[in-house]
């Protein structure tokens, strides 16, 4: 249940935070009731706390009826610090150039990848990324870019976990996956071969700043295309470079 308002004790601002904090890239539009259950603020309790946000107009209506994030909160998230983007996006956008292929950025937030940012075009291969939406780490091709170089006791947590599975491609034994981070360290850039979505393979390349991995790169294509992905690890190699100089001189 997000949020845990029904704790006794919870102010006013940990109810609003929880409201909003019920709306994630699979749920962006709820009806009170959900918003209510997900959030776990009382029903009541919700209904006022959202006649108050929707004047505030951090929350709005679809014609449906149904809540959704309003263009105020949207207005507020531009101000947030965004020096990552900023400097990598000029790159992405060289890479989708040369490349014709969707790419992303990503960075690790906890145990998945946040996606913060991604440059697409209408013939390239649909993927399930977006900007801010999360997925886990071992079984994307950024996920592994940046499971590689986190510190060891990260990784034998991350790997003491029962993983999940969104394939029957997908990597999931512990012995393995430590084989292919392996690998992915020793070559500098990761592969994978439908292990998050049947019908797409990827290739990345983690953002390294003083060896630490700040982000990953990464680009995704069609799996009936997949004998021309090594030809894409260059190309993502160079601007995985660009970036992480990029990142080093703003230091």
């Amino acid at each position: 249940m997000a949020g845990g308002s029904r704790a006794p004790g919870r102010s006013v601002t940990s109810k609003v935070l929880a409201l909003l904090g019920a709306f994630d890239p699979t749920h962006p539009q709820l009806t009170l009731t959900e918003l209510a259950r997900r959030s776990g603020v009382p029903l009541s309790t919700a209904h006022r706390l959202v006649a108050e946000l929707e004047e505030w107009q951090a929350l709005s209506r679809t014609p449906d009826g149904r809540l959704r994030v309003g263009l105020r909160l949207w207005e507020l998230g531009q101000l947030a610090p965004a020096r990552l983007q900023d400097l990598a996006h000029p790159w992405l956008q060289e890479l989708f150039t040369s490349t014709g292929e969707n790419v992303h950025l990503a960075v690790r937030d906890g145990l998945e990848v946040l996606f913060v940012d991604k440059v697409y075009g209408r013939r390239a291969v649909p993927i399930v990324s977006r900007t801010g939406a999360r997925l886990p780490m071992h079984p994307t091709g950024v996920g592994k870019a940046l499971l590689a170089y986190e510190p060891e006791w990260f990784v034998k947590a991350y790997l003491a976990r029962k993983l999940e599975r969104p394939t029957r491609h997908t990597i999931t034994e512990a012995g393995r996956l430590s084989r292919e981070l392996a690998t992915v360290r020793a070559q500098g850039y990761a592969l994978t071969y439908e292990e998050m979505t049947l019908g797409s393979c990827s290739a990345a390349a983690p953002i390294l700043v003083d060896g630490w991995p700040v982000a990953a790169l990464g680009t995704v294509i069609s799996s009936r295309r997949v004998r021309e992905l090594p030809r894409l690890v260059e190309p993502l190699l160079n601007v995985a470079a660009g970036i992480t100089r990029a990142c080093a001189a703003s230091v």
